[in-house]
């Protein structure tokens, strides 16, 4: 009699427990099991610029560690900024209550959530150079994000070429996934404003034999304007030399390679806080007639517009589905669907929020 009550008592709360994870307010799920995703990070710096804000942040990356599992998670793509100013003590208290170590500080500890875990591949963004805005290529980023606090990086990062002070760094780096349905997949990072060398290094690398036939996705911070009316980014006027803007990169590298089928970035955006002007996605073909989506996610300024809350939590659930050729684009918001009060708005509906990407 003892044993099947003691068996009742953990049946029961083994039910309690079970109905708990079943409800819980955040909890997203593919739309086909047998799919892996990838999660897409906007601009970050608008949440740790202030202190107040930081703990969003914290609570998009605890998420996504949250959620590795159920969404099949293989990486966090980062579209860059990690800080507002790469290097400065002297607080402009009309964009900012933290210095630039702060900022890399908090970056750090809500980024270390994913450490060991899952692999996180940033686009460094102007913000992330320089003093406050990209006058030169120092950056803090390498002491940071040095390659050996992320253990899940070691066994796929195949190249990485030197940042501009000649600093071993992830900054420029390919890391390669492979999934039976998919096949191989070759994702590459670059700096902000890329030099002809970085260009080169990446061409040379996916045209090698061993990676001509991988599915190549090319990440770098400033590509495309925002906007139903995108288009490639002709020149940045930021003192950082020498280096390309989003026209360059694409006749550069884009255009004459033969399998980079997808570029995400970031950079641009407008303080209106309607979420169209802050994304923007078109499609061109390269020298083999082969259709390139390329799709910019910003999302800092929607949450208050610049000095804001740096972005509302939203983030873009990238559902690479089980065919090998299409990806399920969702736009989701942890910050609203970790409470059942406002879980209704978590997820954003419109066209330029929910779409497919068919990769050729």
């Amino acid at each position: 009699m003892k044993t099947k009550l003691i068996l009742l008592i953990i049946f029961v709360i083994g039910g309690i427990f079970s109905a708990n994870a079943q409800h819980r307010a955040d909890q997203q799920k593919l739309t086909d099991p047998g799919s892996f995703s990838m999660i897409l990070m906007g601009d970050p710096q608008g949440y740790v610029k202030y202190d107040i804000n930081q703990p969003l942040l914290e609570l998009c990356t605890a998420w996504i560690a949250d959620n590795i599992d159920n969404l099949n998670i293989k990486a966090t793509l980062c579209t860059g900024d990690l800080v507002e100013q790469n290097e400065n003590i002297v607080l402009n208290r009309a964009m900012l209550n933290q210095t630039s170590k702060e900022m890399w500080e908090a970056s750090s500890r809500a980024f270390e959530r994913l450490d060991n875990k899952v692999p996180y591949i940033v686009s460094c963004g102007n913000h992330d150079y320089g003093f406050k805005h990209a006058e030169n290529g120092i950056t803090n980023f390498p002491d940071y994000f040095p390659f050996e606090r992320n253990s899940t990086w070691r066994n796929i990062c195949i190249s990485a070429y030197p940042n501009r002070n000649n600093r071993a760094s992830i900054e420029n780096a390919a890391f390669e996934f492979k999934d039976p349905n998919w096949g191989d997949i070759l994702v590459i990072t670059s700096e902000f404003h890329p030099r002809d060398e970085v260009l080169t290094w990446a061409l040379e690398l996916i045209s090698k034999e061993k990676y001509i036939n991988h599915k190549v996705i090319f990440m770098t911070h400033g590509y495309l304007t925002n906007g139903p009316k995108a288009k490639l980014i002709e020149k940045d006027n930021y003192s950082i030399t020498p280096g390309n803007a989003g026209k360059d990169i694409w006749d550069k590298l884009i255009y004459p390679s033969s399998n980079i089928k997808l570029v995400i970035c970031g950079h641009t955006g407008n303080g209106n806080q309607k979420f169209e002007d802050n994304v923007s996605y078109i499609t061109a073909k390269n020298a083999n007639g082969k259709v390139v989506s390329q799709m910019m996610f910003n999302v800092q300024t929607l949450g208050g517009g610049w000095e804001g809350n740096g972005g509302d939590g939203w983030l873009r659930i990238l559902e690479f589905l089980p065919d090998g050729k299409t990806i399920k684009i969702r736009t989701y918001s942890p910050l609203f669907g970790i409470s059942p009060s406002t879980k209704h708005l978590a997820n954003r509906t419109e066209a330029f929020d929910q779409f497919d990407i068919v990769l050729e």
